[in-house]
């Protein structure tokens, strides 16, 4: 059937629709309360540039009916998050922000995480605006009070019970009303108000200092400073504690863009600004937005949207409480949120623009020189190692010329030096996982390398029969992107076309960048390996203990076992220096 012909059998009912190009990928999905009206305005009348581009492409495209516009807004939503079609506006990229976490156990831990969990076993306080944010209160917190440490329960207390850190439950009893007493004062400076730990931290400074035991009111002395600067933030509702988020947008010229400010205990946490050039309505855009933010973080007590837009299915699928404030001091905070996003717009409005009208004639012109039709997706593959050691090969994903990081991967290769048989390597356990897998092979694969690495990368393809146009990224002395190289070892000039210089150039950073960091990882992780990592009951906190206390590993061989003690107390102090001596004997 023809578009022509499915346009005019549309139905005018709720539901979702499906763009998809030549190759039957699926390129927009949008929402509509009539799929008919909506559908067809898309083949009809002048649209902007990116509508304009969407419509070109278009080859084919099916419908979802639903019973109501919520349920045709909930398929949207996780149609988006399943095929991430490249002309919707993916705002969100997969970056998770930090959380403090604080486990419902008889014996409770506290740490950081990302990944947000329904788990009835736990409470999560957050987000916190960066990873050091929410990584300094929990050392502080930890610091302060004596919660457990470990994931699971030793035999015996471990380091943290000798430096006062830890109440030792695994070996000794604790009443009942310890922890519940601890947590109802770290969840009340977990809610921004610490007026009685500072109260209590105060009188302990002025109790040590008052006996001249002046290490230990240095101590708290500190421990107040570290929370002058945790909460050095700034308060937006003195009046309230509620946890609420704002959020507004503003649109003009075709570029949508959406401001947030993220509120818990009364204090601002985070921001957030992003901009992306409209395909659908504004407002549609703005209400995928928050349903994109809300599938990754946690919801606020209060959620307040501008005045006038229709909140019944958002209310409804986000079960929130939300407010859209026509007066008085919420108000203000939505004209805030509002000047923000005005703000941005005019400083990044129009280079967005001209960004993605350059990224889109780089890609043309990459198509053009390399004769393909399609070079939506493509893929880079690069290796390293340290004189044949740790062998390493990453593959990056660009998708319509922007970094795809959440299909980034990182071999660990078994071939040496021999960088051919590591490219052939990579390149077989990348495609056979992704033909058992049945994923979509990317429009061009690009190698770092000369004719020997092309060559072994068809080797591998050919041996699972799989088809992918490969070329070569040909460096220069001075180790940047000169030109390509074909399967027949014939070099691809890119003298005529700046954009796609700067746009492979780009994409070699970043295969270059990411292959080199994960290699570090592991030549780090090799360089730091030592005799303390064969003696039992020395865990990473321990060794970070010791090597903190004397500065290498020579030097605490080379330790008393009454330095020793000085960190870990006699009784292990003891035991590791055995265990050192027995090593150095084997030697």
């Amino acid at each position: 059937m023809s578009i022509q012909d499915k346009l005019a059998s549309l139905p005018m009912e709720p539901g979702c629709y499906i763009m998809k190009d030549q190759h039957g990928q699926i390129i927009y999905v949008g929402k509509a309360k009539k799929l008919k009206n909506r559908v067809n305005n898309y083949f009809t009348g002048a649209h902007d540039y990116k509508t304009t581009k969407l419509v070109s492409l278009i080859h084919d495209f099916d419908i979802i009916v639903t019973d109501t516009e919520k349920e045709s807004l909930i398929l949207e939503i996780n149609l988006i998050k399943k095929h991430r079609p490249r002309f919707n506006i993916m705002f969100m990229d997969d970056k998770s922000y930090p959380y403090i976490k604080i486990t419902q156990e008889k014996y409770p831990r506290l740490s950081v995480v990302r990944e947000l969990k329904k788990d009835k076993k736990a409470n999560y306080y957050g987000p916190f605006p960066d990873a050091s944010a929410a990584h300094n209160m929990a050392t502080l917190l930890n610091s302060i009070y004596p919660l457990r440490k470990c994931r699971s329960l030793p035999k015996k207390v471990c380091l943290y019970y000798h430096l006062g850190q830890c109440l030792g439950p695994c070996e000794f009893p604790v009443e009942e009303n310890i922890y519940p007493d601890m947590l109802k004062e770290i969840i009340q400076v977990l809610k921004g108000d610490d007026k009685d730990l500072r109260k209590r931290l105060t009188a302990e400074m002025q109790k040590a200092t008052d006996v001249m035991n002046y290490e230990k009111a240095i101590e708290y002395r500190d421990y107040l400073r570290s929370l002058d600067h945790i909460n050095d933030k700034q308060n937006v509702n003195q009046e309230t504690r509620t946890d609420r988020d704002a959020f507004n947008y503003y649109e003009k010229d075709g570029v949508l863009t959406i401001a947030a400010l993220i509120v818990r205990g009364g204090q601002l946490m985070d921001r957030h600004l992003v901009s992306d050039i409209l395909v659908e309505d504004a407002q549609e855009s703005f209400e995928q937005f928050i349903l994109q933010y809300y599938d990754k973080q946690v919801k606020p007590k209060e959620l307040l949207l501008p005045f006038g837009m229709d909140i019944q299915n958002l209310e409804e699928i986000l079960e929130i409480k939300i407010h859209q404030p026509q007066r008085g001091e919420l108000r203000q905070l939505m004209d805030l949120v509002l000047k923000n996003a005005m703000n941005y717009h005019r400083q990044y409005g129009m280079m967005i623009q001209r960004n993605q009208s350059k990224q889109d004639k780089a890609l043309d012109d990459l198509a053009m020189l390399l004769s393909l039709e399609d070079v939506s997706t493509i893929e880079l593959v690069d290796n390293s190692h340290t004189q044949g050691q740790l062998a390493t090969s990453a593959v990056v994903v660009f998708k319509q010329g922007k970094a795809f990081k959440q299909d980034y991967r990182i071999y660990h290769l078994h071939n040496n030096a021999d960088d051919v048989r590591n490219m052939e390597e990579v390149i077989y356990r990348r495609y056979l996982r992704m033909l058992k897998e049945e994923k979509r092979f990317p429009s061009v694969l690009l190698v770092d390398g000369g004719f020997l690495q092309i060559q072994g990368t068809l080797r591998s393809l050919e041996l699972l029969d799989v088809n992918i146009p490969v070329f070569g990224l040909v460096k220069d002395e001075r180790h940047q992107t000169s030109a390509l190289m074909d399967r027949n070892g014939e070099r691809i000039e890119l003298k005529d076309s700046i954009e796609t210089f700067y746009l492979l150039t780009r994409m070699q950073d970043e295969v270059h960048r990411f292959v080199l960091s994960q290699h570090q990882k592991r030549r780090s992780k090799a360089q730091t390996y030592s005799v303390l990592d064969d003696i039992e009951g020395v865990g990473p906190k321990r060794k970070q203990a010791l090597l903190k206390r004397f500065k290498s590993v020579k030097g605490i061989l080379e330790a008393s076992e009454e330095q020793l003690s000085e960190v870990l107390g006699p009784a292990l102090a003891k035991t590791i220096q055995q265990r050192i001596q027995a090593k150095q004997e084997m030697v």
